[in-house]
């Protein structure tokens, strides 16, 4: 180690290094699969984007892969401001790619420009062909760097066209470097369902295995092979579409109320997202809209009783496909969907479409309804015999702390809300299953030079410290009540104060639930855009410059509706729950303490009373610096 810090101590990581050096910050690093998926991806966005028909995956003996298609194949001529061919831009290049517009794909899951270059860096051999302008164009690479140059081959056809990648995986990236041929089997048969029309093929040599999918109705002709001979209502899977200029949707929908299928699958663009997002949540609370609106009108359900949406969701089956311009992932493996917007769009479909199915199919409908009440009752006899934690001896819960039903610490969250009026809204935005709430009444005491002895002589401290079961000060974390404590207020100045007063209260006095990761900031967005049918959230001022930016990018004269949060009050429920509370899409910072010493003082220097002075030579010194708020 050297004590020296200076400039010729930072290193940079040129073209493809960044992911040699932390590959599983790109891919998944425990099988090669994802690395075979990006090129199928790229294939696939040209079939989507409508020039290719056909691609075909072969898994080699020696354990390398081919994927080809017939597509309009990889740019060959030379890029302008890099001076090198398309083809070696696209796979020497992080960030390289026609996606970050819409001008080559309208759809597109490679959105990032890093897949393909990242499955070459990962390789110890791959080539390219390119089918175009009349000639195959080859080129080669070991390690991801370049081993023989971009040739102009044989002549062709110019109608053949099409892009033809083989590579071999490097093992020291992985942690088992064999293909699983059973998951990709699954991605490709998908691919070939849910964009019709498209031919998929898939060899395996080592098995002498051949497998060929071709779908020319899509989801609809899936939906009649789906149920095979089991059970289901309804008995043919309610399937329905929907396309529009910039929002194409695909989805199936069925219940199984003998669990004898496992079937709930969600694309985005064909990307399969297998931790859902927020385009499931919305076809979750459009299912429990128009079961709720039909179950009203025919006054079918029993007195007292509410369905909520684990009740419909507990055996649902369903595909789900959906195609949108901008789709933003939770990271580069793009398991789960984040565009906030999306949600109500999607209920609003989900609800009107299976609104008029429920109603043109009374039998049917009446036997799910059933069934939906029978596990609606059985959930509200279980409920009956849950109970939370509950204190033996000592204080009474604060009263104003509106409780969970799960009795597990682990599982359990409290968040802590800026003003009654949020905390209303917090309360119909949580899940009551494991989310519980406190109100707190403006600023708290500032308790950074207040000793514990006299902390709890705020009422707020006091609930705090009762509520999470952990006396100030104290070591013992035995009766801590919640795994999650998370701090929530407006995303203004005010706001700021107020999170800051209660993180300093945490690191003060209740330090151990801070080092023991319990303790999280919320961040709740500030500014809320609508541009057409489409919603944007952003957190602060950069955030909505950027957002906008890229909506007058697509649209130059775009009218876009920006409304400015004044709290968390002005927003409704469903808009908490989307953008602060949900788990699928919410964004969280957790508190930490990392160097206490420095943490100490940045504490001491904002909040201590002898140290006026030294902030206000460091508002006059660094003020300028500020950026001020609309």
């Amino acid at each position: 180690m050297n004590d020296s810090y200076n400039a010729d101590s930072l290193q940079v990581l040129d073209g493809l290094d960044p992911v040699r050096k932390r590959p599983n910050m790109y891919t998944d690093t425990a099988r090669p699969n994802h690395m075979v998926q990006e090129p199928i991806d790229n294939s696939v966005d040209e079939a989507l984007a409508g020039h290719a028909t056909r691609i075909e995956v072969t898994l080699r003996k020696d354990g390398s892969v081919v994927i080809a298609d017939n597509g309009r194949g990889m740019p060959v001529d030379i890029h302008p401001q890099h001076q090198v061919s398309g083809v070696e831009l696209i796979l020497t290049k992080l960030h390289a790619g026609a996606k970050f517009s819409n001008k080559s794909y309208q759809f597109s899951g490679g959105l990032h420009g890093v897949g393909i270059s990242v499955t070459n860096a990962l390789s110890t051999d791959l080539e390219v062909a390119v089918k175009r302008d009349g000639f195959v164009h080859k080129m080669s690479f070991k390690d991801g760097y370049v081993d023989r140059p971009l040739e102009q081959q044989e002549k062709i056809p110019k109608r053949e066209t099409g892009t033809s990648i083989a590579f071999m995986p490097d093992p020291q990236y992985f942690d088992n470097p064999a293909i699983h041929a059973g998951e990709l089997v699954h991605l490709l048969r998908a691919k070939a369902i849910l964009c019709a029309g498209l031919e998929v093929i898939f060899r395996d040599e080592s098995h002498d295995v051949e497998k060929i999918w071709h779908y020319p109705t899509g989801i609809t002709a899936y939906a009649a092979e789906v149920v095979g001979g089991v059970d289901v209502v309804p008995e043919s899977p309610f399937v329905q579409m929907v396309d529009q200029d910039d929002f194409k949707m695909d989805w199936l929908v069925t219940w199984c109320p003998e669990g004898d299928l496992d079937l709930r699958e969600s694309y985005v663009n064909l990307i399969p997202t297998p931790q859902g997002g927020t385009h499931v949540n919305g076809l979750r609370l459009g299912l429990l809209e128009a079961v709720r609106e039909f179950c009203e009108i025919r006054q079918l359900l029993p007195k007292g009783l509410k369905l909520k949406v684990e009740d419909i969701w507990e055996s649902c089956l369903f595909v789900l496909s959906i195609k949108i311009p901008e789709p933003q992932f939770s990271g580069q493996t793009k398991q789960r969907l984040v565009n906030q917007g999306v949600t109500n769009k999607i209920s609003s479909l989900v609800h009107d479409q299976f609104s008029l199915w429920l109603n043109k199919h009374i039998a049917e409908a009446e036997l799910l309804v059933e069934y939906f009440v029978q596990v609606a009752q059985a959930r509200m006899r279980t409920s009956q015999k849950t109970t939370r934690k509950k204190w033996v001896a000592g204080p009474r819960l604060p009263g104003k702390l509106t409780d969970c039903l799960t009795q597990s610490t682990k599982d359990s969250e409290l968040f802590l809300v800026e003003g009654d009026s949020a905390g209303g809204s917090a309360r119909q935005a949580r899940d009551k299953n494991n989310q519980a709430v406190l109100p707190l009444k403006g600023k708290i005491l500032n308790t950074w030079e207040v000793d514990q002895d006299k902390i709890l002589q705020s009422k707020e401290v006091h609930d705090i410290a009762v509520a999470i079961g952990v006396d100030p000060g104290s070591d013992d974390l035995s009766q801590l009540r919640y795994g999650k404590i998370c701090i929530l207020t407006d995303a203004d100045s005010d706001g700021s104060h107020i999170s800051t007063l209660l993180c300093a209260l945490f690191f003060k006095h209740f330090r151990p639930v801070v080092e023991k990761g319990h303790v999280f900031v919320a961040l709740p967005p500030l500014y809320r855009i609508d541009h057409q049918k489409q919603v944007y959230y952003a957190q602060d001022d950069a955030e909505r410059s950027h957002i906008v930016s890229q909506i007058q990018q697509k649209y130059p004269t775009a009218n876009l509706t920006i409304l400015r949060f004044k709290g968390l009050g002005e927003m409704d429920a469903l808009q908490l729950r989307e953008t602060t509370m949900s788990v699928q899409t919410r964004r969280l910072l957790q508190l930490r303490c990392d160097d206490i010493d420095s943490d100490c003082e940045m504490l001491n220097q904002l909040l201590a009373k002898k140290r006026v002075a030294s902030r206000r030579q460091w508002l006059m010194d660094k003020g300028n610096l500020a950026d001020l708020l609309d």
